[in-house]
């Protein structure tokens, strides 16, 4: 498939490359007097155009102050965020601190255990050799009666310290391993109040960094809604000089100037009513798009402007291109007919010419268009359907 682009143009014409088009497109606007009627006209439109831009930019301005009033509390959400996440981190530390305790407390009491343990097993085997009587027999092996009081008392305590001992030894470890258990299954939930305050954290971060991304977007559109109001009401002046000097009587003081393409982005009328897709060439992506159309449905102008070339081209069958003016360019391809003639005026909305088939082998228009000199998505131009 021929490729779409003036570099195709250039590499497949024969009589006529990119450069006589510019040489073409060159030509001012104002060939013909100026019109009442038609400047009248254009002065309307500009008018309606300027009063669209200023209502995108109050949407604009009022679509920016809710972003803004979004991303303030999506700051403090994420300023909130990180505390909560602040105050996990930190009990999670304390509850590490608690359980790196409880680990040396009960090192210390195996030690302790540990050196106790000798004289302990001394102990059990006496009583053991003492056999069930133990304590009954230490008392009776008193030889002076007289201190059986004293040994009473001493069997007794002997006794008591024995048991203590044993269940103090038993409590220790019963409440270590229980604190342990409690700090583990803390640990455990902190951890996951952690993982999921992590996820609100970032959560927010994203929102606040989505948020100023709009506003950054919505600055650099009324960025160019202002360059484009600017240009727009520039023409617009010079179209009322050119009423007043008409309803004067005078001769205009220039040539009937013509309204720029570029601050109709998003607002141009389709070439023709239809569906629209991309066309590859050669493997690669075309500059423009085939439009599906009816044979024969009627292809027409977008914008004001003069035919810079009008007749057959290779790779792109019956063409037209028009001049809009400041290097700006629409080119309308693979018409069945042409309407038009080179160096005639076209107003915005009249034939060119008639939709005939694609190379695919299906009806369609293929549309391109230049601004600048440079090719650009006919659909970020074209009216949102």
């Amino acid at each position: 498939m021929a490729s779409r682009s003036f570099r195709g143009l250039e590499a497949r014409g024969r009589g006529l490359g990119v450069s006589a088009f510019f040489v073409l497109a060159a030509t001012v606007f104002g060939q013909q007097p100026p019109d009442r009627a038609r400047t009248e006209a254009l002065a309307r439109r500009a008018t309606e155009r300027l009063q669209a831009l200023q209502r995108e930019a109050d949407r604009l301005a009022a679509e920016e102050r809710t972003l803004l009033g979004e991303l303030r509390k999506l700051e403090i959400e994420r300023q909130l965020r990180d505390e909560e996440l602040k105050v996990i981190d930190a009990d999670a530390g304390n509850v590490e601190a608690e359980l790196v305790a409880i680990d040396q407390h009960v090192e210390a009491l195996q030690n302790s255990e540990r050196v106790a343990e000798p004289e302990l097993r001394a102990r059990l085997v006496e009583l053991y050799k003492l056999g069930r009587a133990r304590y009954m027999r230490l008392l009776l092996s008193t030889p002076d009666l007289k201190q059986l009081g004293q040994a009473t008392r001493t069997v007794s305590v002997l006794a008591k310290l024995d048991r203590d001992r044993i269940e103090s030894h038993k409590q220790r470890v019963s409440e270590l391993a229980r604190t342990r258990l409690a700090l583990e299954q803390h640990r455990s939930e902190l951890a996951g109040l952690r993982n999921a305050a992590a996820r609100a954290q970032a959560a927010a971060q994203r929102a606040a960094q989505a948020r100023a991304d709009l506003v950054r977007d919505i600055d650099q559109k009324r960025d160019l809604n202002a360059q484009l109001t600017g240009e727009l009401q520039t023409t617009q002046q010079t179209l009322q000089a050119v009423l007043r000097d008409m309803a004067s009587g005078a001769a205009p003081a220039g040539e009937t100037a013509a309204l720029p393409l570029r601050p109709f982005r998003g607002d141009l009328p389709w070439p023709v009513n239809g569906q629209a897709r991309r066309r590859s060439s050669d493997g690669a992506a075309a500059n423009g798009i085939d439009i599906t159309a009816p044979e024969g449905a009627s292809a027409v102008a977008i914008h004001d402007g003069l035919v810079a070339f009008a007749g057959t081209f290779a790779g792109f069958g019956n063409l037209v291109i028009l001049d809009h003016g400041s290097q700006t360019f629409s080119l309308y391809g693979d018409l069945l007919e042409i309407s038009v003639k080179k160096g005639a005026r076209v107003e915005q909305g009249q034939p060119i010419g008639k939709v005939g088939p694609a190379p695919s082998g299906s009806n369609a228009l293929y549309f391109e268009l230049r601004v600048d000199g440079q090719p650009v998505d006919p659909l970020q131009w074209l009216k949102k359907r």
